[in-house]
Parts: structure tokens; sequence; C-alpha cells
């Protein structure tokens, strides 16, 4: 399939599913009523459901799952790693141990939730970069050691935090920890951060298709390494922190979801970028929609859905491309 036509397919099959997401639930509500809700909203009824449960958390998810899958691919390119992930570098880790805190705290509010996890995602991002940058020292495996390193630490502290906390907190806390969009505080911030995301990214998408083929080729042909490395960083953990804002820490997507889009062989990142936001946005609508689904009114965490979903299906391209 052309790249064009690729992105075009996505693009559609999004549509369908977030149609489909706000159809089924614990309650199913025709298409047709769907449509009419969001229209001309009431105050009863389907118009409740899906105005103001449905049509956030979807749209919600779609967005967490677009800027992580945009992030991996960035992060992957960053430190010509392919086993790299958003989380990798300890962003989430960061915006975690913020959000265990304010819990045992007694913060219980979405809006508060979201705050301290980003402030905690900035914190973590701006320790890596500085740690990482010492005496301009930057490279694409000091980066990574020391984002192992960080993520190591604030793993470290997550586990203290839940050896702490009263045992009415767990759930939650665990819950948030394997992924949870019931704290998705604004969905437009998350858009938000998206739209410009990727347009930057596409931006710097000519470079990276210079950068991923190493580092001496990138300056030989103008590249200012350390500019493009700085700016990919900046950006990565960014695009991640928002994510994580809106829905803790969902794994597997921003590793698997670059992986599924290079196998079938699209590797421009003028096209890969946009094809991995799309799929990305696609795996967690659909994680999200079976786990509020499966053993309705009971929901289960985005996280697990997603592993189970992608990692199977990874292992099967895999497997078919080592055929071909």
């Amino acid at each position: 399939m052309r790249p064009l036509s690729f992105i075009i397919f996505l693009s559609v099959l999004s549509i369908l599913l977030i149609a489909g997401s706000l159809m089924v639930g614990s309650v199913s509500i025709p298409l047709k009523t769907v449509w009419m809700t969001i229209i001309d909203p009431g105050a009863q009824g389907a118009s409740l459901i899906v105005t103001e449960l449905r049509l956030p958390r979807t749209l919600a998810a779609f967005a967490t799952g677009a800027l992580l899958a945009q992030a991996g691919a960035l992060m992957q390119v960053l430190v010509r790693n392919p086993l790299a992930d958003p989380y990798i570098l300890g962003v989430s880790g960061g915006a975690a141990t913020a959000v265990l805190i304010g819990m045992l705290l007694g913060f219980t509010s979405a809006f508060g939730l979201t705050g301290l996890a980003f402030i905690g995602a900035l914190i973590a991002m701006f320790l890596v970069f500085v740690i990482a940058h010492q005496k301009g020292n930057w490279t694409p495996t000091r980066l990574l050691l020391t984002g192992v390193v960080i993520a190591a630490g604030w793993g470290a502290a997550i586990s203290l935090i839940l050896t702490l906390s009263p045992a009415n907190n767990l759930h939650g806390m665990l819950f948030w920890l394997m992924g949870d969009l019931s704290y998705s505080y604004s969905v437009s911030f998350a858009f938000t951060a998206l739209i410009i995301g990727l347009t930057l990214s596409m931006l710097l998408s000519s470079q990276l298709n210079v950068l991923i083929r190493g580092d001496k080729l990138a300056a030989t042909l103008g590249v200012n390494l350390k500019q493009l490395h700085i700016k990919i960083y900046i950006l990565a953990s960014l695009l991640t922190a928002a994510a994580v804002v809106q829905a803790g820490s969902i794994g597997f997507v921003g590793f698997i979801v670059p992986h599924l889009i290079r196998l079938t062989g699209l590797t421009d990142h003028r096209f890969l970028l946009p094809a991995a936001t799309l799929g990305g946005g696609i795996l967690v609508l659909v994680a999200d929609t079976a786990a509020r689904t499966i053993i309705a009114p009971q929901q289960l965490p985005v996280g697990i859905i997603t592993a189970l979903i992608g990692i199977p299906l990874f292992l099967f391209l895999l497997q078919r491309d080592a055929k071909q």
C-alpha cells in the first residue's frame, strides 16, 4: 500500500473506531442516537452518556495513544535503539511518583492529579537533561544510560510509596500505574499538544531520515547534531508528559506502534510520523473500549489491554517479516 493510501486508511479506521467507541459500553447506543446527541445535546439519558462520559474519554484515549506513538518514534531515532520507548528516560516515572505522592496526601480531584503529573514529568525531564548534558558531552548512549538509571530511581520511589500507602489507596494507585483514563482532565490540552507536536516533528522529519543512518553521515550533510538531539529530546519528553497527564502509564504503545509501522515498509519519517500517530490512537482507543466493556460496569486497566493486543500482533508481523 502506498504511504498516502495507508495514512488515509488509518484515518478512516480511526473515525469508524471513534464512532464504535461511542456506541458500545455497559449501555449500547445506536449510531443514529449517538449522532443526534452530538449535534443536539440534551440533558438526560443517552445524551449525558455520550457527551459527558464516552466522548471525552474516547477522544482522550485516541490523543493519548497518538502522543505516545509519536514520542516513541522520536525516541527510537534519538537513541538509535529499537527497544526505546517514551518511558525509557524516566519521564513517566517522575509523573507517577508525583501523582502517587498526591494520592497519599489525599488529592482526589482530576485537576490536582493532572497538575502533579505534569510537574513530576517536567522535573524528570529536566533532571535527565542536566545530568546527561554535563560539560556539553551529549551522546545518545550517555542520554540512554542516564535515563535508564533515573527511571530505576523513580521505580524505587514508586515501590516505596506503594509499600507505605494505606490499603484503601492502593487500588487507585495501581490502576493509575497501569493506565487509567478516568482521570483525563482536559482533552483540548491533549489535542493541542498532539497537533503542535506533530507539526514540529514533521518539520524535523527530513533531518530524522538522515540521523537514523548515523551521526557521521548527518554531520557530513550539515546537520547540527547537538541542536537536533536537544530538539528531539525536549519534544519527545513533552509529548510523553502530555500523554502521562491524560492517562497515567500506558505501556507498549510507544514501543510497538512505530515498529508495526516500519514492518509495513514505511520508514520515511515524513509518512511514518503521521501513520504512527494514527496507529497509536487506534491501539489505545480499541484497548480503552475493551477495558470498559469486557466486564462492564467494572473496568480494566488500559495498559493491560494494550499489551494483550500489541504484543501478539507485533510478534505475528515480526515472524511474517522474517519469512519474507
